[in-house]
């Protein structure tokens, strides 16, 4: 039973952050960021970072531990519904479009930085380690440095009109395949960082993946069919929908698997049974007006800006920036030289891919609660996201003057103009 007091506190919380969450996103908008940067900046703002130095006495009152549980339950709903709906939004017509070509960039982008990021992971001091071994913090720190944050990279594509692009279908399509890998791959060190990194955990793990896709295509995919397709009630939908998000995070959480993954297979399947996501607008509304910025600010009060004063962890923040940024790149460059394209459609490609935004922040996140790292190294991957984000309007805007445009991409901006009129606001 929570007491009166906490249930009042808890209404307090939620009412500051979502409120100053809202106006600095909006402002965050206005100055062309992501509004992503200004709901994690509230939390900052409200955290130990500002109000913690400035009236710690006023901090502790307002978050005081006995009552984070309830704001994490609360962020926990929103990302998982958030991922959810990144997923329903992915166009598979495009992957199949796409090809080799995708297919070779989305290689080169993974494993490159991710290389880099285990191999970093495994030199680092042991004082940045979390509580799952050298070998779980290399992996992590490995995922966390390839992921791509495809609605950070839609959101700034439209802002700046560029949907239409070759090179902009080819950075979605690369992210996608990304995006996808990373969540497989921390399904898996969640395992490893639950039952321990041994080889019967990694083949189990790989086993319950495997069991999740199969289930999910012989199963799912005609379930979720029904579910969408028997209602034109947007109301009745967005709830199916969330059920469905929920069970499928539920199902891959029971397997020891990471529960955004299950959010993410069910997101797909949503995809494939209803292509249109205008008839998602009732639960886009409530989940990035409300539940999001929430999750994004109650992030936000985890990070602790102080700890980059230390000499040593802004030494490795600049290590790890740099890693994520030269690896993302180097990936993009070698994947375009390879597949014959331009260096600056090389350029475009290693600028959008660079975004990491939402997906870093939720994988840090992640390893956060599994104790794989620290309050420390979180707070840099979290910067590291932020920073990347904000890179990729400028250089994009850069690389794409240089690209001519084609007759096809012109008649794909009418397709898609109509297509995509009014998704700006909806897509993170």
């Amino acid at each position: 039973m929570i007491s009166p007091h906490l249930l009042l506190l808890f209404f307090v919380q939620v009412g500051a952050l979502l409120l100053l969450a809202l106006l600095l996103g909006r402002l965050a908008v206005r100055l062309g960021l992501a509004a992503v940067v200004g709901e994690l900046c509230a939390g900052v703002i409200l955290g130990p970072s500002l109000l913690g130095q400035v009236a710690p006495g006023a901090e502790q009152w307002l978050f005081p531990a006995p009552s984070s549980h309830m704001l994490d339950a609360v962020g926990q709903l929103g990302v998982l519904l958030l991922i959810g709906l990144t997923g329903a939004h992915l166009d598979l017509r495009l992957i199949r479009r796409q090809g080799a070509t995708a297919a070779r960039v989305s290689a080169f982008g993974l494993f490159i930085p991710m290389a880099l990021g285990i191999g970093a992971g495994l030199v680092l001091p042991a004082e940045f380690r979390g509580t799952g071994g050298p070998a779980v913090f290399a992996l992590f720190l490995g995922v966390a440095m390839c992921v791509s944050a495809i609605p950070v990279i839609a959101k700034t594509l439209m802002d700046m009109n560029l949907l239409h692009r070759n090179v902009s279908q080819l950075t979605l399509t690369a992210g996608m395949i990304d995006d996808a890998f990373g969540w497989v791959l921390l399904s898996v060190v969640t395992a490893m960082a639950t039952a321990g990194a041994g080889a019967g955990t990694v083949v189990l793990s790989i086993t319950s993946l495997t069991g999740v896709i199969v289930f999910a295509v012989v199963i799912g995919r005609p379930a979720v069919r029904v579910a969408v397709r028997t209602t034109e009630d947007p109301g009745v939908i967005a709830g199916r929908v969330v059920v469905l998000v929920l069970a499928a995070s539920a199902g891959t959480h029971a397997l020891g698997l990471e529960p955004a993954f299950g959010a993410f297979v069910a997101g797909l399947l949503v995809s494939t049974a209803m292509p249109d996501p205008a008839r998602l607008a009732p639960l886009r509304t409530v989940t990035l007006g409300v539940l999001a910025p929430v999750y994004f600010a109650t992030m936000g009060l985890r990070v602790d800006l102080t700890a980059l004063a230390r000499p040593e962890v802004l030494a490795l923040g600049l290590l790890i920036l740099a890693l994520a940024i030269i690896g993302k790149f180097l990936g993009a460059f070698l994947g375009a030289w390879t597949s014959g394209l331009s260096r600056w459609e090389a350029l475009a490609l290693g600028a959008g891919m660079n975004a990491r935004g939402v997906i870093q922040m939720i994988v840090a996140t992640v390893g956060l609660r599994l104790g794989v790292i620290d309050a420390e190294v979180f707070t840099i991957i979290i910067v590291v996201a932020v920073v990347t984000s904000l890179l990729a309007p400028p250089l994009l805007r850069l690389a794409m003057t240089r690209i001519e445009a084609t007759a096809e991409e012109e008649a794909r901006l009418l397709t898609y103009g109509l297509r995509y009129s009014g998704a700006g606001d909806d897509v993170r």
